[in-house]
């Protein structure tokens, strides 16, 4: 049986898969699917999951945020912020939306604090303006 490596890369992780026979993932154009000895393939990914299978093991689904896929020497190399794996697609699926939720409420808070700190700087400034006339 053909195989080839799945290589997964964030920013907190990275995790290897060897075996594997088949992956399907989406990109903007759609649905695809990748099998050993692909030709040199790249794309970028969409939100969502993909999947693949290990030998005759059951479906392993992949929740991604985006990312890159560069197929490469039979090795399938995807760069993300993170990556969420296990058997459940569903629990994956809940997993990931979670993650994205709190990383989008953290980052809408942090804009908020900028807003703020943005707004007391030009406060001083207009108030070092009043202080020293020019």
């Amino acid at each position: 049986m053909n195989t080839f490596r799945v290589q997964f890369l964030a920013g907190d992780r990275a995790q290897a898969i060897d075996g594997v026979t088949s992956f399907v993932a989406q990109d903007p154009s759609g649905s695809f699917g990748l099998m050993a000895h692909h030709t040199r393939f790249m794309t970028v990914l969409s939100f969502g999951l993909a999947r693949l299978r290990a030998g005759d093991e059951p479906w392993q689904y992949v929740g991604l945020p985006g990312g890159l896929a560069y197929f490469v020497d039979n090795e399938l190399r995807i760069s993300t912020r993170r990556f969420v794996t296990g058997g459940d697609a569903a629990a994956i699926a809940g997993l990931l939306t979670q993650q994205m939720l709190a990383e989008e409420q953290a980052l809408a808070h942090t804009r908020r604090k900028l807003r703020r700190l943005e707004a007391q700087m030009l406060e001083r400034l207009a108030q070092l303006g009043q202080e020293w006339p020019i």
